[in-house]
């Protein structure tokens, strides 16, 4: 069978993983935000007795090799071995995609242009001269709609049936002699010379080291002073990319896009960008703290009622009871705690963050934070990841990667921390209900679901700050310029956002919180029952720890938990009723009325809640997001300052509350 490989190139938001899903039937996600894909996914079909092979490549503005984008994608079409490369264009913003096509057809010989979105380009009354195009660009222009499958089998024909033709000339104007000078000298040739003539040129110094390691000699050739070669290169492009659609697209008004543009006006408004972003986290709280009740219950009810029966199942295999409690009290019974607190707010935020994430709405909560950052420092797109750890932190410090600057991408790390995550919500929640909102049934969930606004938003300010004080001291340096579209606003698809929300989000997140949950359940039980001296390991710890407690405004019980809570946030709260009772195992927590009793009786007032809240959010990362602080940083010593950034904030707080109160 004859098989042809494909590279998938495109912007951000132009539909290029839709066409692969569509294509090869994955299920990767189809973020409507830049910096969605940092890697290459690789595909097959088949169609009329021919194998195809794509690679989706993440998406890019350029084939500058800049950003971490741009260098995969660019590497990828330089030196893979594949066939044909298709440059996806959105058929709504034609102008923002036709500079990636021109780059593309320097490098490459065998290029197909695919517009996508048709449909949106339709509704919003754009035509084009396809015909037209396609001869000015001569390479094959094909036009799809990939969400309606419309299109696709033409496009897989054309893979099939094009050829290779000639690079693109461009005329580079008072850059010519240089460059043919530069490209008379090259050997040996691998690649358009003109094009490996531009990058030495460009003194682009990832290109000119791969060059070297290649084997590739070439003459160093300078350039007078008065010519800046970077922008002699971006002009001359910018005006082929004009001489080309010139005459191309139509519109039927120009006020195609009034309706995003009044939308805009108010998201990203200075007044209102901020009070909207916050009144969207409240709803989604609200929707969540609201939603994850009943199933959460249901699960805890579930799982309990298995304890009975695993426990006489390790019975009759004739196991120590000892070993059945280690089983079944510590390790399964710290294993459905997690699961039961963890998954239901989790089925219910993510989905709705995905909605979020897909509708458009979260590159204009980081337009509207990127002033802030630069002031700090920072980068703007740290908005994104924030968001992301709002969900889980350490899918927050995974997202950090679509951060180019090294320095700026630490410091996204090292604050993401000051987010929230999905693990500390039931704790939380069970916390401001019983101290700060009482019992009540008609308006708890709502004032409980403000409250976690306002720590949310102190949480949002101190990323700021130490944002800011890394920026100046560990951590120096100026903000870098980056572009951010505004995505178009689109409609997900509902079926592939839960999909992708509960596969790739909510179950890769608990997967991970489980395999720390079994340990840690584990060295609960030994240190609840191993006992010395006529007490337990438990109780030594607590006394240990109480004078501490105490400055803080807390106990040694509220400690220990805080500190045994590392693996996952999820069981914080159970460790501390397993203190106060002096019990030798997790205690549920199905009441808050009895919970209320049971920290009332052991001291605890509106102090003790509130200086628990703040340890409790800024104290230090759950193992999980310490694991991925390591994997992604490669350093000791960051994943160590992820720690003691936080407890030491945690820490100064609680003094403040306790001295004041």
């Amino acid at each position: 069978m004859k098989e042809i490989k494909v590279a998938l190139v495109g912007t951000p938001n132009v539909g290029k993983s839709t066409i692969y899903n569509t294509l090869t039937k994955s299920h990767e996600h189809t973020g409507n935000w830049p910096g969605k894909t940092v890697g290459v996914s690789k595909g097959e079909c088949v169609f009329e007795g021919v194998k195809y092979v794509f690679y989706d490549l993440p998406g890019t503005y350029s084939l500058i090799s800049k950003s971490k984008e741009e260098v995969v994608a660019t590497d990828f079409v330089l030196f893979e071995e594949f066939d044909v490369a298709v440059v996806v264009c959105d058929a709504t913003s034609l102008e923002k995609g036709i500079g990636l096509a021109l780059q593309t057809k320097e490098i490459c010989r065998n290029v197909i242009v695919c517009i996508n979105l048709i449909d949106e380009a339709k509704k919003k009354g754009i035509s084009i001269d396809y015909k037209l195009l396609e001869s000015r660009l001569e390479c094959p222009v094909i036009q799809a709609s990939a969400r309606e499958n419309i299109g696709l089998k033409e496009l897989l024909k054309q893979i099939r049936e094009s050829k290779e033709s000639n690079y693109l000339d461009i005329d580079y104007g008072v850059l010519n002699p240089y460059i043919q000078e530069v490209q008379s000298s090259i050997k040996p040739v691998q690649l358009n010379p003109n094009w490996m003539a531009l990058k030495i040129l460009e003194k682009n110094q990832y290109y000119v080291n791969k060059f070297k390691s290649l084997g590739i000699t070439y003459k160093e050739v300078r350039v007078p002073d008065s010519i800046d070669v970077n922008l002699e290169v971006t002009l001359k492009m910018l005006k082929k990319g004009k001489e080309i659609l010139k005459g191309v697209i139509f519109y039927q008004t120009q006020e195609y896009d009034r309706k995003e543009r009044k939308i805009d006006k108010i998201l990203t408004s200075k007044i209102w960008g901020i009070p909207i972003m916050l009144a969207i986290l409240f709803v989604t709280f609200y929707i969540t703290i609201v939603g994850a009740n009943y199933p959460s219950s249901f699960l805890f009810s579930f799982f309990a009622s298995l304890e009975g029966p695993i426990a006489s199942f390790l019975e009759a295999l004739s196991l120590p009871n000892f070993l059945v409690s280690l089983i079944v009290d510590g390790a399964y019974k710290t294993l459905y705690w997690v699961v039961s607190v963890m998954l239901p707010p989790m089925l219910i935020f993510f989905p709705m963050f995905t909605f979020l994430e897909d509708l458009g709405v979260l590159p204009r909560i980081a337009f509207n934070m990127d002033r802030a950052f630069s002031k700090c420092q920072a980068c703007g797109k740290q908005a994104l990841t924030m968001c992301m750890g709002i969900g889980c932190n350490a899918v927050g410090v995974t997202g950090a990667r679509i951060i180019d600057s090294k320095r700026e991408r630490i410091i996204a790390i090292l604050t993401n921390v000051f987010m929230p995550c999905n693990g500390k919500f039931p704790s939380l929640i069970a916390i401001i209900t019983i101290f700060f909102v009482g019992l009540n049934k008609e308006y708890g969930s709502l004032l409980c679901a403000g409250i976690l606004t306002i720590f949310l938003f102190l949480g949002i300010l101190l990323t700021f700050l130490v944002s800011f004080i890394l920026s100046k001291t560990i951590l120096k340096g100026e903000a870098s310029h980056f572009t951010l579209e505004l995505p178009p606003y689109r409609m997900p698809k509902i079926l592939d956002t839960i999909i992708y929300s509960v596969g790739d989000r909510a179950l890769f997140v608990l997967g991970r919180a489980v395999s720390v949950a079994l340990p840690a359940g584990i060295i609960l039980w030994v240190i609840a029952n191993v006992y010395i001296g006529g007490a337990s390991i438990l109780t030594y710890l607590v006394e240990f720890l109480n004078p501490v407690g105490v400055l803080l405004g807390l106990d040694g019980v509220i400690l220990l938990a805080l500190l045994l809570g590392f693996p996952a946030n999820e069981i914080v709260i159970p460790i501390m009723l397993m203190g106060y009772l002096s019990t030798s195992t997790l205690i549920e927590m199905d009441n808050l009325n009895v919970l209320r009793d049971i920290l009332v009786s052991n001291g605890w007032t509106m102090k003790t809640a509130l200086c628990f809240i703040t340890l409790f959010l800024y104290r230090f990362p759950c193992s999980t997001t310490l694991l991925t602080i390591y994997r992604e940083t490669k350093s000791k010593f960051y994943t160590v300052l992820s720690v003691l950034i936080p407890l030491g904030i945690g820490v100064i707080l609680c003094l403040i509350i306790n001295g004041i109160f």
